[in-house]
C-alpha cells in the first residue's frame, strides 16, 4: 500500500511522465480496478478500514488523532503515549483473523494505528513482527536516524534523522526486511503487509533514482514547516513513486523464483489520494496525479478517495482484466479471509470481492459506500450507484448535500441536487443510518434538504 499515491500516478491508470513498469506489470498479469475508493482521504482512518474492514462511520480510527493512548470507552487520552490514536484491544483486525489460520504475518512501514505498548500495537492486533514507523510524524523523514523492530529502536548507521538526505533510505530497509521475511516463511502461509511511505513527504530519494527524470522543468522547493527543501522537486517526486515501483518489482521477482506465484496473491493500492498541490514541494497539477478528478488528500471528491487497486494471482485471476464496479479499502479484509480460509467477523462493511477477482461473480454496482471525516471542516460522502452526494463544512452547521452523476460528471464540476431531490433524501438516509455518533466525531445530526 502506497502512501498519498494519486490514481493518475501510475501508467496502468494513465500517467504519461513517471514510469511504473512494474506495477504496470502487475496490472497486465492482473486485474485492474477502475473504481476503487480509499478507506478514507486521509491516512490513519484508512488504514484502521483496511485493518478491520469497517467504514469510517463505524471505524475506531476516524482521524488522525494526535498523541496519546485512546480510551474507547471513557473517551481520554492517556498522554505518557505519542503517535496516533490506537485501536482498542477489542478491534478484531485482519492479521489476527488471518495469524489465527496458521498464517505467519510482519508489516514493514508506517503502522499509525497505536504505539508500541499501547492496546493498537501491530504485534498486539495480530503481526509476529512489526518493523517501520509507528507515528505517523516519525515517517515525515525517509531518511531517520531509527526504525523500529517490535519494541526495540534500531540505529540507521549514517542517517541523523534531522538531515534532507542520509546513507540508508527507509523503503529500501522495508523491501530489504520483507524478501527476508518471504524467503524465511516460503514454506508455509504467510501475510506480508507492506505500508509504503513513499510517495508522501518530504521529498526525499537517492541520486540514482533522481537521474533519469533530470530535465523537467523545475522551481526548488525551500524548507517548509518539518518538510526539506529540494533542489528538483518534479524528479525528486517522480524519482520516489518509481522507487516504489522497484521495490514492488523486486517482491515480485522472489515470488516467482520462489515458485509461488501460482499460490500468492498479490494486491496493490494507496490509502488516499494525492496531496495537496505545493505542499511539501509536491505538484500534483504537474503530474495530474488524481487524473483530472476533482479534489486532493482530505477531500471526499473523488480525487481524495480514487485510488488503484490491482490484483494478481497468477493462474487464477485473468490477466489484462478489469473490473468497474465501485468497491473500497474495507472491502480487503473479506477478500483476504476467503482466500485464507478464515471467517470475517459478522459486524463489517466489506464484501467480499475474491469471487470478483476470480471471474466467478459481478459485483454489485449500485451498493451504499459511506466515508466521513472529521477533519477539514467535517466532511461526508456517500456513493449510491453512479450517484455521489457530497456534504463539506459539516462541523460548521446544517450544510446542503452536493449531488454529481458520475456517469455523466465524474470530474464533479455540476451539482444537480436541486433536479433530484429524492436521490439526495436517499443519500441522507444513508449517511443518517451509516454514521454511529460519538464524542469523538461530532457530526450533528441534519434535517434532509
Amino acid at each position: 500500500m502506497a502512501d498519498d499515491l494519486g490514481v493518475g500516478e501510475l501508467g496502468c491508470y494513465g500517467q504519461k511522465q513517471i514510469k511504473t513498469p512494474r506495477i504496470d506489470a502487475l496490472a497486465g498479469e492482473g486485474m485492474r480496478f477502475t473504481q476503487f475508493y480509499s478507506g478514507s482521504p486521509l491516512c490513519a482512518p484508512s488504514r484502521c478500514a483496511l485493518m478491520t474492514g469497517k467504514h469510517t462511520g463505524h471505524a475506531f480510527i476516524r482521524d488522525n488523532g494526535e498523541k496519546g493512548h485512546w480510551d474507547w470507552v471513557e473517551e481520554k487520552y492517556d498522554t505518557k503515549f505519542t503517535g496516533q490514536r490506537p485501536i482498542p484491544e477489542k478491534a478484531v483486525t485482519l492479521a489476527e483473523l488471518l495469524q489465527d489460520r496458521g498464517y505467519a504475518t510482519a508489516a514493514f512501514g508506517k503502522w499509525g494505528l497505536g504505539h508500541y505498548g499501547t492496546t493498537g500495537s501491530p504485534t498486539t492486533q495480530g503481526f509476529d513482527l512489526f518493523y517501520g514507523y509507528y507515528c505517523q510524524r516519525h515517517a515525515h523523514n525517509h531518511y531517520p536516524a531509527f526504525l523500529w523492530r517490535n519494541g526495540e529502536k534500531e540505529p540507521l548507521s549514517g542517517n541523523t534523522g534531522e538531515d534532507a538526505m542520509g546513507a540508508i533510505h527507509s523503503h529500501d530497509k522495508f523491501v530489504e526486511n520483507a524478501k527476508t521475511f518471504i524467503r524465511e516463511h516460503r514454506d508455509g502461509p504467510f501475510f506480508l503487509y507492506m505500508p509504503a511511505i513513499v510517495p508522501h513527504l518530504a521529498i526525499q530519494t537517492t541520486e540514482a533514482a533522481i537521474a533519469p527524470y533530470k530535465g523537467m522543468p523545475e522551481s526548488p522547493h525551500k524548507k517548509q514547516g518539518h518538510y526539506h527543501e529540494h533542489p528538483t522537486p518534479h524528479a525528486g517526486y517522480a524519482a520516489m513513486v518509481s522507487q516504489l515501483d522497484r521495490g514492488v518489482g523486486e517482491i515480485a521477482d522472489l515470488i516467482a523464483e520462489l515458485g509461488l506465484d501460482d499460490n500468492t496473491l498479490i494486491l496493490f493500492t494507496s490509502d488516499n489520494g494525492p496531496t495537496y498541490d505545493r505542499t511539501g514541494g509536491a505538484d500534483s497539477d504537474f503530474f495530474d496525479s488524481s487524473a483530472g478528478l476533482r479534489g486532493r488528500k482530505r477531500d471526499v471528491y473523488e480525487g481524495g478517495i480514487r485510488v488503484p487497486l490491482i490484483a494478481r494471482w497468477t493462474g487464477k485471476i485473468k490477466a489484462d482484466s478489469t473490473e468497474d464496479a465501485p468497491a473500497a479499502m474495507w472491502d480487503m479484509l473479506p477478500t483476504l479471509c476467503d482466500a485464507a480460509g478464515a471467517n470475517p467477523p459478522a459486524d463489517i462493511d466489506g464484501v467480499d470481492l475474491l469471487p470478483v477477482m476470480l471471474g466467478k461473480q459481478q459485483l454489485h454496482a449500485d451498493r451504499d459506500l459511506y466515508w466521513e471525516l472529521p477533519n477539514n471542516g467535517g466532511v461526508q460522502a456517500v456513493r449510491h450507484g453512479d450517484w455521489k452526494g457530497v456534504r463539506t463544512g459539516v462541523l460548521k452547521g446544517s450544510q446542503p448535500w452536493q449531488l454529481y452523476d458520475l456517469a455523466k460528471d465524474p470530474n464533479e464540476t455540476t451539482d444537480v441536487a436541486a433536479k433530484h431531490p429524492e436521490v439526495v433524501a436517499k443519500i441522507d438516509e444513508t449517511a443518517r443510518t451509516s454514521h454511529i455518533p460519538s464524542k469523538q466525531f461530532p457530526f450533528p445530526t441534519l434535517d434532509s434538504p
